[in-house]
């Protein structure tokens, strides 16, 4: 924790109430650190901001064309969806077309993040389901691939599993990290997850915004169509209302968060990309922080920075609407020559 710097701070009528600690790291194109504020090696999971590069493997083989998904199913292979409606139907889709159960998933039976959904599944007295889970379009990708490849599809989400050794190998490929050196542990989805410095986890979203980083042919081709569906269906990485899917309306930005406070984003145009993490999980400070480096790097799309500040506001107001206190990102990226 002594590395640790304040990034994100909330106080109720003057007084400081939370604090929130973490670590922030940027690179650019030739992978060196370029912005910090913390410590740029502070070892963190990536959770579910490893989706889109668990996927990569699935578009290497051509799984997408062979099973004939939609591009609105090829881009829940990426996502932390909210089951809502449209993603139930893609989802529901993508079972039909590979032709596997439901049961055939290993993550848990579930009610859907979104609270509409959930709500109105309880009411109706409807029971949870493998595919409201939010990882199961990446879950369904696993399977298509591994059918595809002719794998066994029962214990698709063992580390020792083909899809699994492949999703290592590209983890590795794009982080610069080896095999060896990369931590691993279980997901809440049950899938192995990755544990990797910020620096090479932010390296990995920069070959994602600018593909032409990456040498290997068929993972070029293939990171390049996962960011374009990205943004082009960002509803379906999340739900609108949040923010990874808020943050992918903009066409210079390829952006995915995990649990327990990772986020990570990569910008096309000026080719630097940042990881951070919020040390206590929490993900209600992540869009103030993500504005503040965006300002402070002198992003010029004002529009994203204010849908960042929309998400969390910098006046805070309780549940009547009244103005209460206020939140503050309260770090400074610190540069290196």
């Amino acid at each position: 924790m002594e590395s640790a710097v304040r990034l994100a701070e909330q106080y109720r009528g003057g007084q400081l109430e939370n604090i929130h600690f973490g670590h922030i790291c940027g690179v650019d194109e030739r992978g060196g650190i370029i912005y910090r504020a913390g410590d740029p090696e502070w070892v963190a999971f990536m959770r579910s901001a490893a989706k889109p590069f668990q996927a990569i493997p699935a578009f290497i083989h051509g799984v997408p064309e062979t099973y004939g998904f939609t591009d609105k199913e090829k881009a829940v292979m990426t996502a932390s969806h909210r089951a809502e409606a449209y993603h139930v139907e893609a989802l529901e889709s993508m079972l039909s077309k590979i032709g596997v159960s439901e049961e055939q998933l290993i993550c848990s039976h579930t009610y859907p993040l979104s609270p509409a959904a959930r709500d109105e599944l309880i009411i109706g007295d409807k029971p949870k389901r493998r595919i409201y889970h939010n990882c199961s379009g990446k879950h369904l990708g696993v399977l298509a691939w591994s059918k595809e490849k002719g794998y066994a599809l029962e214990g698709y989400a063992e580390p020792e599993h083909p899809a699994q050794a492949e999703i290592m190998d590209i983890v590795s490929y794009l982080s610069d990290c080896s095999v060896e050196s990369i931590q691993t542990g279980i997901d809440g989805c049950g899938l192995p997850v990755y544990a990797l410095p910020l620096q090479n986890i932010a390296r990995m979203y920069l070959k994602l915004a600018c593909p032409d980083l990456i040498e290997r042919p068929e993972v070029r081709g293939a990171a390049s169509e996962v960011s374009r569906l990205m943004n082009d269906h960002y509803e379906m990485v999340s739900a609108p209302w949040f923010i990874c899917s808020t943050l992918l309306r903009d066409p210079n930005i390829v952006a995915k968060g995990g649990a327990k406070g990772i986020y990570c984003f990569g910008l096309r145009k000026e080719r630097i990309a940042f990881a951070l993490k919020v040390l206590d999980g929490s993900e209600e400070a992540w869009p103030i922080i993500i504005a503040s480096i965006l300002e402070q790097i002198g992003y010029d799309n004002q529009a994203t920075i204010d849908r960042m500040y929309a998400l969390t506001p910098k006046e805070l107001r309780n549940d009547s609407g009244q103005a209460v206190g206020e939140n503050k990102a309260v770090f400074e990226l610190h540069r290196n020559s």
